[in-house]
């Protein structure tokens, strides 16, 4: 039993998966806590979706992956708000329409090119076939994005909740709302390896609705949502290895069997949790 436990840990490729899948998984929790804190959600389905064209052009150019999918995400971001500045439509509908569109272009360039394995892998995460290239570009890139969100929290927690305020004391809103949306970009480039492009936005989303229904305080929200994340991507990569099955895959699927459990018994909105507060309210009562 004990080898069969361990036996993970003695294979190379395996060592470098649980590497990558956990930067990118701490990169992504972190971020995850304040788009779901400022309902940005779906900015984070959109980037990660919008990456696929930059992905197609950069495999065509023999470019890194990463160069494309950081210049496409960004522009996304920039596109969305162009809309929105043009136009009367409203933010939801102007970041369907941008992440839809270019989502569709990268697979109108993928239907064309030849070779399209890289790309499929890009499209599904391929965390067991990392290069020491890979590596490297994501340790980078993760250590970028969590140095700049921890040394950052503060005020852009005051932004996410109180923009008024945050101005009123000095803070740039618009400034602090462009390094959330850059960070955003190079946390999908960072989770490519590890689950894909279809994947990503589960990885952007689950932690902190997760850490949502357990903790309030913003540096709880920001330990559960990390700790969670990890524990789950460890779980799933180590189920992906003795069942042989997708290891994106089973990350994503571990975070939401995650969340199910937070639902039923988190300590804050938990459905289990409230009915035993509200029974032990109503023997109270009566």
């Amino acid at each position: 039993m004990i080898d069969a436990l361990l036996a993970p840990f003695t294979y190379d490729f395996m060592l470098r998966a649980i590497f990558v899948t956990l930067v990118a998984a701490v990169a992504c929790a972190l971020l995850s806590t304040w788009l779901v804190q400022m309902g940005w959600s779906l900015m984070g389905d959109a980037v990660s979706h919008a990456v696929l064209p930059g992905v197609a052009l950069a495999y065509i150019l023999g470019l890194p992956f990463a160069l494309g999918a950081a210049v496409f995400g960004i522009g996304a971001v920039a596109l969305i708000g162009g809309v929105r500045a043009a136009s009367r439509i409203k933010a939801d509908a102007a970041i369907g329409v941008v992440f839809t569109t270019l989502f569709a272009l990268g697979l109108v360039i993928v239907s064309v090119t030849p070779a399209e394995t890289d790309l499929q892998h890009i499209l599904f995460g391929n965390v067991l076939g990392v290069s020491d290239a890979d590596i490297a570009q994501v340790l980078i890139v993760g250590a970028i994005v969590c140095v700049a969100l921890l040394v950052l929290r503060r005020d852009l927690t005051l932004v996410a909740f109180d923009p008024g305020h945050a101005h009123a004391i000095g803070l740039r809103p618009r400034l602090l709302h462009a390094v959330l949306l850059g960070a955003l970009a190079l946390t999908v480039v960072t989770a490519l390896q590890a689950v894909g492009i279809i994947l990503v936005v589960a990885m952007l989303v689950i932690p902190g609705a997760t850490a949502s229904l357990i903790a309030v305080r913003w540096d709880a929200l920001l330990a559960w949502s990390v700790g969670i994340t990890v524990v789950a991507s460890m779980v799933g990569l180590l189920g992906a290895f003795w069942l042989d099955i997708s290891p994106g895959g089973a990350v994503v699927l571990s975070q939401g069997l995650a969340f199910g459990l937070a639902l039923l018994f988190g300590s804050r909105r938990g459905i289990v949790i409230r009915w035993a507060r509200a029974r032990r309210h109503a023997v109270d009562s009566g």
